[in-house]
């Protein structure tokens, strides 16, 4: 639970997200992308920029100093974002540029012009085009020049300002460099500035890239202080190969620790808030493989490299990085004590516990169960108790996932929780209550009660994450219990609220499990009421947010499969829907059975349909999965309608309505009240079917799907021409009231029908139709109703069903 996400704030080298230890043998050094950003930042110094442009470059500076190194068509397109001038001059001067230090002629209407509007970017491009297409004695004045302009006296970038210190960081990284090293770093930044213009050439990528050690390149000392020293040719040749990277390839130079820092901090929010924003699995994997190559012992990139392979479900990947997380940890905490609060005692039981909840996620019970064991034996022997109340909460969840009532331990764990102070876990073991009480039959105004006094410990404390979880959780609970009003009203609540997580990154929303749960249930809500233009454009905006790569695309890939396949189911289309079982189990095997054994009674395979439903009754029965024992029975009812005959049924029938009642299931216990009064109809009892069939109306119309409705306004025909005594072929011999409402009920029934293309019930409703104003004398209507049925007979070419619900 919470312990997964915030063991990385347990680390005892960080405070506040901050760093202490010199984990980095290199701290920072020239490169040619540093010199583009000294240029700009020279130039936001000197010339008068406007105050929307400068307020725009200003948010940039701190992204382009920490951020990894950029190519330059990169860094010239972010500049260039921040003002529409700047774009559109540097588009005018692409390939005209004007030195700097030579004079501008005033009679030149164009120069003049574009040296006045051009802005930062295009004086950026001027620098570079003339240290690069110049001498190296240009670099030099280009360096001379920047003490001179930050030291003024009115300069804006102060001496321990963020700017001020990355500008002496530079040049004293520069003045320490020999004069070699000066010619390599010369050479590199005329390479990196003409592979923007041009393909590099044979020649161009043999120029020798910056070489330098981190004995050179240290900015405090002239000794490595960490031991970790990078060979002088490996650098060489991994900046060589960094420039010769395309424009979208990520940086694959060393990192400085403030730009390590920086990518960690950035992609582990992504991550949390945002997957779609972070680097994709591959592309992140092989970023903290080029990090570790240069400093192994860096313990965050460890943690970070554990969340990205649990993205791809790589138990291998994720444990070996898990345990190296912790291990480099233990290594740096050698003052610390073997039980105390800082130290690698707090690293052991925290590894122990992270890798219990590691083995929950992948279903290893038994190994998360001793794992679990560890954590706690040394949190008690340490007197962690804030650790204990993690590992209990973790206790009750693995007897969960493995099928066991941990009612006690949830409460044992909440009410310690509240002893200690400790909100989150109290609020996470309450919601867990509430999951547990509606699996179990618990009226719906208990749990809301219990929800609300979550809710209240929630905006007290600014849980957001927690409010999102209870407000998915509640359009749940609405949903299983068949109130598809407020489970709409919870997910829009939802969906419009503001989240209170801090802005970073562009993140404006948290897209995390509880948002893709509560747009699953908007799409599943839609289909069922016909609308499948909003529901693709649900299941869009889910595929956009929660790409494939994503730990939370099984959520919508289930619910667009789902959805499909009762769209194919409720038009007749059973070769369209027969692909999606295999689909659909490979994400859930329960569902997967379930619809496999729709699709064979479709087909009238009904021995092998009725095997498949026993089979997954009982393993429902003993998972405790009540809604779908229901669904089971009821299919199971309707296998004894065509082969037993109706009386068979009814004991089923009624032991799922108990059921149903029995936990509060409305839609369900209404699906149920359509079956048995459809038995009751078929065994000659009209009366008393409609007498139960009156029972599910009001429900099934307010929150029933289309189908639902449509199903139940034909049945109610069925019964009000039964019990009018109506026969077909003879006229007047029936009681025309009650004619009159099954004609209006078949009416009803054929605009819930036509609206999802299910001819063959339409075909029946046109057949019924026929009949009645036949008997009542109406001409016209029976004639429409006639030719309506023949188009229809004659496009399915299939024998109609008698005896179908």
């Amino acid at each position: 639970m919470a312990s997964v996400h915030e063991s990385l704030y347990f680390n005892p080298m960080m405070t506040n997200g901050v760093v202490h230890a010199n984990v980095f043998g290199i701290k920072d050094w020239v490169t040619p992308y540093k010199i583009s950003v000294l240029a700009l930042l020279y130039e936001m110094t000197a010339s008068k920029i406007t105050l929307p442009e400068r307020r725009r470059l200003n948010k940039l500076i701190l992204p382009l100093q920490q951020g990894p190194d950029l190519t330059l068509g990169q860094f010239l397109e972010t500049v260039e974002e921040c003002s529409a001038q700047t774009a559109y001059a540097v588009k005018i001067r692409k390939n005209t540029v004007l030195p700097l230090r030579a004079p501008v002629n005033p009679d030149s209407e164009v120069e003049s012009f574009l040296h006045a509007q051009a802005g930062s970017c295009w004086v950026v491009k001027n620098w570079l085009h003339e240290m690069a297409d110049g001498e190296l004695k240009d670099m030099e004045f280009f360096f001379s020049t920047l003490p001179t302009q930050f030291t003024a006296f009115d300069s804006e970038a102060y001496k321990t300002s963020v700017v001020g210190l990355f500008i002496r960081h530079m040049l004293l990284a520069y003045n320490k460099l020999s004069f070699s090293q000066v010619y390599k770093l010369y050479k590199s930044l005329q390479h990196y500035y003409h592979s923007h213009y041009a393909k590099p050439t044979d020649e161009q990528a043999s120029l020798p890239a910056l070489a330098a050690d981190d004995s050179d390149m240290d900015l405090t000392s002239t000794e490595d202080t960490d031991g970790h020293t990078v060979d002088k040719e490996e650098l060489d040749t991994t900046l060589h190969e960094s420039d010769l990277r395309g424009d979208n390839a990520p940086s694959r130079g060393p990192l400085s620790q403030k730009q390590a820092e920086y990518f960690l901090a950035r992609q582990a929010y992504l991550l949390k808030n945002d997957e779609n924003k972070a680097l994709k699995p591959a592309a992140l994997q092989e970023e903290l493989n080029n990090m570790l190559k240069f400093n192994p012992d860096f313990a965050e990139a460890h943690y970070l490299n554990y969340l990205n392979s649990m993205r791809v479900q790589d138990i291998f990947l994720s444990t070996h990085s898990l345990l190296h997380y912790f291990d480099r940890l233990i290594l740096s905490g050698n003052e610390g004590k073997s039980n105390g609060d800082e130290g690698y005692g707090r690293s052991l039981r925290y590894a122990a516990l992270n890798l219990a909840s590691l083995h929950c996620r992948f279903g290893h019970y038994h190994q998360a169960e001793l794992a679990l064991h560890e954590a706690i034996r040394i949190a008690q022997e340490s007197n962690d108790h804030v650790c204990l109340q993690h590992c209990l909460s973790w206790l009750y969840t693995l007897e969960q996932m493995k099928g066991s009532d941990s009612t006690v331990l949830t409460e044992d764990s909440v009410k310690m929780a509240a002893h200690f102070c400790l909100p989150y876990l109290a609020s996470l073991g309450i919601q867990s209550l509430v999951q547990q009480g509606a699996t179990q039959g618990k009226t719906a105004h208990k749990l809301m009660d219990a929800l609300k006094d979550t809710d209240i410990l929630h905006w007290k404390h600014s849980l957001s994450e927690l409010i999102e979880i209870s407000l998915a959780q509640t359009t749940s609970i609405w949903r299983m219990y068949g109130k598809s009003t407020m489970a709409l009203q919870q997910a829009q609540l939802l969906l419009n609220m503001s989240s209170l997580e801090p802005v970073n990154f562009g993140v404006q929303q948290n897209n995390t499990e509880a948002f893709a749960v509560v747009l699953c249930h908007l799409a599943e809500l839609h289909a069922e009421q016909g609308l499948y233009s909003a529901v693709s454009a649900i299941i869009q905006h889910l595929k956009d947010q929660f790409p494939h790569h994503t730990q939370h695309a099984k959520l919508w890939m289930l619910c667009d499969l789902k959805i499909q396949f009762e769209k194919h189911m409720n038009e007749g289309n059973y070769n369209l829907a027969e692909p999606l079982v295999t689909a659909i189990s490979a994400l859930n095997k329960t569902e997967g059975l379930y619809r496999k054994a729709q699709v064979l009674k479709a087909l009238n395979c009904s021995t092998e349909a009725y095997s498949i439903l026993q089979e997954l009754q009982a393993h429902c029965e003993k998972t405790k999965c009540t809604e779908m024992v229901i669904r089971v029975m009821l299919s199971t009812a309707e296998l004894h309608w065509e082969s037993s005959g109706f009386s068979t049924a009814l004991p089923l029938l009624l032991q799922a309505l108990a059921l149903a009642r029995q936990h509060h299931l409305q839609s369900l216990a209404s699906e149920t009240i359509l079956h048995l009064a459809f038995t009751q109809l078929m065994l000659g009892v009209p009366e008393q079917a409609l007498n139960v069939l009156h029972e599910a109306i009001e429900p099934i119309l307010a929150h029933g799907s289309v189908m639902d409705k449509g199903r139940t306004m034909l049945l109610a025909a069925r019964c009000q021409m039964a019990v009018a005594g109506f026969r077909p072929n003879q006229q007047g011999q029936a009681d025309s009231r009650l004619v009159v409402l099954a004609v209006d009920s078949l009416n009803e029934a054929a605009a819930y029908f036509s609206k999802l293309s299910c001819k063959e019930r339409l075909r029946d409703v046109h057949y019924l139709q026929a009949q009645l104003h036949h008997s009542l004398g109406q001409t016209l209507q029976r004639n429409k109703s006639a030719m309506l049925f023949r188009l229809l007979d004659q496009e399915l070419q299939s024998p109609p069903v008698s005896m179908r619900l």
